[in-house]
């Protein structure tokens, strides 16, 4: 049995380590044949040469992702572990890079390997597709892509919209104008733009039109040119809007649809426009589809289990 000592540097033990531990003991369970022993600011481990040279490499990552993004939580412990070595490479070549700087300089970075594969599909393609479940990025992604655009001046306008399905039978009750009514359905970019763009410059692009947030529907008739325009909620569409929506692409625009197929609001027996067009349109060139799934969960770390167990229930149904 031999041994490995690793000795953290610039690091904070008690950070990089978490609660009582709880980082170390999260990475002992994938490592179930090592013996792992952490001390002070050095971590002891033993077991045989090839196991002992993977720890290694790993655990590098670990401290790497730690240094970048000054935090390591489960979600971030689970994707290192697990990633394949072509994860390793994509992630080597653009890690590093950031999107945008956002409100405060705040960095806004594609921190998913997946999340990674959609900023390089969008500089390729015209048209794209991200499609995973909820907590993946794809809105917060697809907005800051939408927001870099803008700023480096490739387009004009930044048009969002969304279909308005959860509101379509209640959507009578609510109080104040049209606008007031759809603008509950609209928080997810509104939350994202304001991460990236400060209050009075947001209010300044919304008001002069450079920045259009609208329901799917106000996107009938029009061209879109000069625009990135992104499709959110992409699987509450029907066949005719999705439709619609793509054929309104026109000169120098790049339009990003996002949606999640588990997490269809549409009536029983319709069809859903997403999951028709990733059909349709799998074989066309110059549209690319990007799948992000459990890996890429960046949100609370319970929002992994709570997917994991609805997909049991699935399973079982």
């Amino acid at each position: 049995m031999k041994e490995l000592v690793i000795e953290l540097t610039e690091i904070s033990p008690r950070d990089f380590f978490g609660q009582q531990n709880e980082n170390i003991d999260l990475i002992k369970k994938y490592f179930p044949k090592l013996k792992i022993v952490a001390r002070g600011s050095k971590i002891r481990v033993y077991g045989d040469d090839e196991l002992l040279e993977e720890f290694d490499q790993r655990f590098k990552s670990l401290t790497e992702h730690y240094v970048k993004y000054n935090k390591l939580d489960e979600n971030s412990i689970e994707r290192l572990l697990m990633s394949t070595a072509e994860d390793d490479l994509s992630a080597s070549e653009s890690s590093g890079e950031v999107i945008i700087h956002g409100v405060s300089g705040r960095l806004i970075k594609a921190q998913t390997v997946n999340q990674r594969k959609l900023v390089d599909a969008v500089r390729k393609n015209d048209m794209v597709f991200a499609i995973g479940p909820a907590g993946t990025g794809k809105t917060y992604t697809a907005v800051a892509l939408a927001v870099k655009a803008l700023k480096e001046k490739r387009v004009k306008r930044i048009i969002l919209t969304r279909p308005a399905v959860e509101a379509g039978e209640n959507l009578g009750f609510l109080p104040g104008d049209l606008k007031e009514k759809l603008d509950p359905y609209m928080q997810p970019l509104y939350d994202a733009l304001r991460d990236m763009i400060t209050p009075e410059k947001l209010a300044f692009y919304i008001e002069n039109g450079t920045i259009q947030i609208a329901p799917l529907a106000f996107m009938r008739g029009r061209t879109l040119d000069h625009a990135f325009v992104i499709l959110d909620e992409g699987q509450n569409t029907t066949h005719a809007q999705m439709k619609m929506f793509l054929t309104r692409m026109g000169k120098n625009a790049q339009f990003l649809i996002t949606g999640d197929p588990g997490q269809i609001d549409l009536p029983r027996r319709t069809v859903s426009g997403l999951k028709e067009a990733l059909l349709v349109l799998q074989n066309v060139e110059g549209i690319s589809i990007i799948q992000l799934d459990d890996k890429d969960v960046i949100r609370h770390k319970l929002v992994k289990k709570v997917i994991e167990a609805y997909k049991g229930l699935e399973h079982q149904n």
